[in-house]
């Protein structure tokens, strides 16, 4: 355990050294720049934020240590749709059906208690301060660094959002066993390239999946009534053991990466490399030489994986993102104020 809390604390050299650009401003979607959407947002009106956010996570994950995969794919989810809005935390309403309850999301997603309870203890304080979305993207970025992952730069000045979708949810999440040209497509749409589905992808080197996932790789693949060719033999069988062919193991788990489960290393490019991918979606980046040479490299060169992974994450968190007079502050996150 000291280890692991010597490490989370402690940031490497070159990555305190590429922050320091972080406060210049972001063009956003309208061309518009916003000078107040910075890396010091909070120095004077929150300055004990980063505190606050760091022990929550690390109190979460101490008791549960799926936790750390959980609110990094929670991020995610939630910028993936209309934007790092924090839409995905807001409950449904007479207006509208939200996030929550989308295919994706139902009974899958974890880690809203987690935000909610960091969000009351900086609301105590830092009353009507500090947005939910600000919060679910600092505990993405605290979760990837307990678990042995880079830190890398953010800004801050996310408002949160007024509304939600579940529809939207539905259309635009990626799905595990959708074509790479179609997962690809739904990147570009978000700014995103072909280089941060292969990158952010290596986020499923914490985690587990459920069963139903993947599935389909184990028995009837595509319809041919066979395994998945691509899927070394030993790691089919003992999936097959883990997930049998019943809906009774629908919702068992098995991790996203065998080989080191809870700490955030290369070893998930390493298993691709070796056939044993778990998700048809992950074993997909090998079936094309753009994606497989990254894959490849990555599998031989941890440090080139991980800042590239910082450089994504910065990337993926100023997507769609509010500010200035757009949105609100919201006082608990799973509803509008």
């Amino acid at each position: 355990m000291a280890k692991t809390l010597f490490s989370y604390f402690t940031i490497p050299l070159f990555l305190c050294l590429s922050s320091l650009h972080l406060v210049t401003s972001f063009p956003f979607a309208s061309g518009q720049i916003d000078y107040n959407y910075n890396y010091n947002y909070y120095d004077r009106s929150c300055p004990r934020l980063g505190m606050i956010v760091k022990y929550g996570v690390w109190a979460a994950f101490k008791n549960d240590t799926r936790i750390a995969a959980s609110l990094l794919r929670l991020h995610f989810h939630d910028c993936f749709v209309n934007g790092c809005d924090a839409s995905i935390l807001l409950d449904d309403t007479i207006d509208f059906r939200g996030e929550k309850n989308s295919f994706p999301n139902r009974n899958s997603v974890r880690g809203y208690e987690v935000i909610e309870s960091i969000k009351a203890d900086v609301e105590k304080a830092c009353p009507s301060t500090v947005s939910c979305a600000d919060i679910l993207t600092l505990a993405a970025r605290e979760s990837v660094v307990l678990s042995g992952g880079p830190y890398y730069p953010l800004s801050f000045g996310r408002r949160d959002g007024l509304t939600a979708s579940e529809k939207a949810a539905n259309e635009q999440l990626p799905s595990p066993i959708e074509p790479l040209e179609n997962i690809t497509a739904k990147f570009t749409s978000k700014g995103l390239d072909m280089k941060d589905v292969a990158v952010l992808s290596g986020a499923h080197t914490i985690g587990f999946a459920q069963c139903f996932t993947f599935k389909r790789r184990l028995f009837d693949f595509k319809g041919t009534g066979r395994p998945d060719p691509t899927l070394e033999s030993l790691a089919l069988t003992n999936l097959q053991g883990m997930c049998p062919n019943k809906d009774a193991s629908n919702s068992n788990l098995a991790p996203l990466d065998y080989a080191s489960t809870y700490r955030f290393d290369n070893a998930y490019y390493v298993n691709l490399v070796n056939s044993t991918g778990l998700l048809e979606s992950d074993q997909a980046l090998m079936g094309d030489p753009r994606t497989a040479a990254l894959v490849t490299a990555y599998s031989s060169n941890s440090y080139l994986f991980s800042a590239d992974f910082a450089s994504s994450m910065t990337k993926l968190s100023n997507v769609g993102i509010l500010t200035g007079s757009n949105g609100q502050i919201r006082k608990k996150c799973g509803s509008v104020n």
